[in-house]
């Protein structure tokens, strides 16, 4: 029988400017990997929206999984930023696969 172990799941919504310091907060924090898919348009309290490459203002979602205490420590170094450059960071429990890779 497979077993599994429970991680978190980190989704982090973030202007790509702002890529290379969400990933150094991830490798900071000793999560081992990350994945970034581009986001085309979306709609939020403020209506909808859609990348704008013109502006440098198009969107990624930064993927990552971890333990509970490395996303802890992820979302608490990326707590000032969070609200004045308007990221979203989420965060579930999943169940993984040979989770001592993550």
């Amino acid at each position: 029988m497979i077993e599994t172990v429970v991680r978190k799941r980190i989704e982090i919504l973030t202007d790509s400017a702002l890529v290379k310091r969400v990933t150094d907060a991830i490798d900071k924090v000793g999560i081992t990997g990350w994945t970034i898919t581009p986001v085309t348009s979306g709609k939020g309290r403020d209506g909808h929206w859609r990348e704008e490459r013109v502006m440098g203002t198009d969107k990624v979602f930064v993927l990552t999984v971890a333990p509970q205490d490395k996303a802890m420590a992820l979302a608490e170094d990326l707590a000032p930023i969070l609200s004045s450059h308007g990221l979203l960071l989420t965060m579930w429990d999943v169940e993984v696969i040979r989770g001592e890779r993550f």
